[in-house]
């Protein structure tokens, strides 16, 4: 029996190296594993699953470290407590993205959001306490201090300057979306390719999921449910590269004898809103804005978020409502139907 010739030096040197691609390439993918990173921050929870060859969780946690110094209102050195109590401050670049890209907004939907509400929202039980008897004359002793307009960047270096001393800035409806903007960033910068990060809903995906497709991600059905506990989806979309964020007026509320009371308090008039909206979500290329704007249609209402929508096709956007029977109701964006977005269930 002949033994087999032995492989001419240069083809041997081919097959090796060959061996040691397939070899090299597996080793980085099988290490390019799924991790999941959990937690409490913003007086919420965080769900984040990305891809990475090694644990990147203190990343992440000083990300979101970074975010709450700068926006916390519960956090007393905060770059926002600061502000909010007068006092000086060292530039802060979370903090001036944030507040200027919520001034962007605010003037871009005269004002459905401001982040001067806070105390409004504080008089109508949604701070500390119920106010169960709230007057025209605390409505209007408050407003002299509510409005983005009173806001202004100056000099050295654009610092956040106000003209009435009493109004105060409460980041809570875009601080979340852009806490997932920033871990997000991180992440990217740390080389993953596919990952999800959820902060308290608002969401942001890149790539694919742990199954080789778009991430799915559920539109909770607006029921009412101040406990938080029920959570039957409306809907199911899939997506990829992009952010979304919900509002809705289905958890936060309570009733003042007959009257449902919602937490979504209209900036130009002082008192919650009352209108057949009960949810707005909003895919865009950053969670900060979806979360602006999705909080921004809430105030709206139907039918100014759909006249709203037809000068700003960038913002794709799924409606929840309902009908003079009570009956609920979905309307999606043109640029939202036409996509593979929704997988309606």
């Amino acid at each position: 029996m002949k033994k087999p010739l032995p492989l001419p030096p240069k083809r041997l040197a081919a097959f090796l190296f060959l061996m040691l691609l397939i070899g090299g390439t597996w080793f980085i993918l099988s290490n390019k594993r799924f991790h999941t990173s959990e937690g409490k921050i913003f007086g919420t929870t965080y769900h984040i699953k990305y891809s990475s060859s090694q644990s990147l969780d203190r990343e992440i946690a000083a990300s979101l470290q970074e975010v709450d110094d700068a926006l916390s209102m519960f956090n007393e050195s905060s770059t926002l407590s600061r502000f909010n109590r007068g006092e000086e401050y060292p530039y802060d670049a979370c903090f001036d993205e944030v507040v200027s890209h919520g001034l962007e907004v605010s003037r871009d939907t005269h004002g459905a959001f401001d982040m001067t509400v806070a105390p409004l929202v504080n008089l109508w039980g949604f701070g500390f306490k119920h106010r169960e008897n709230v007057t025209p004359q605390m409505v209007d002793s408050l407003m002299q201090s509510v409005g983005y307009q009173l806001l202004s960047y100056g000099k050295p270096w654009g610092g956040l300057h106000r003209r009435n001393p009493a109004t105060t800035i409460d980041c809570g409806a875009i601080a979340k979306g852009y806490g997932a903007d920033h871990v997000a960033k991180m992440l990217a910068q740390k080389g993953c390719r596919n990952f999800m990060v959820e902060i308290g809903g608002e969401v942001v995906v890149r790539g694919q999921n742990p199954e080789g497709r778009k991430w799915s991600v559920g539109i909770t059905k607006p029921t009412d449910d101040s406990t938080g506990v029920q959570n039957e989806l409306q809907d199911i979309i899939r997506i990829t590269d992009c952010a979304v964020a919900t509002s809705g007026n289905y958890r936060n509320f309570y009733y003042n004898g007959e009257k449902k009371i919602s937490h979504t308090i209209d900036p130009t008039t002082g008192y919650p809103v009352s209108h057949s909206l009960l949810s707005a979500t909003v895919i865009a290329s950053s969670c900060m804005t979806a979360d602006a704007y999705a909080t921004s249609f809430m105030v709206m209402g139907l039918e100014r978020t759909k006249e709203f929508l037809k000068q700003h096709q960038h913002l794709k956007v799924y409606l929840i409502y309902s009908d003079s029977k009570g009956n609920l109701k979905t309307w999606k964006s043109d640029n939202f139907a036409t996509t593979e977005e929704s997988a309606t269930r």
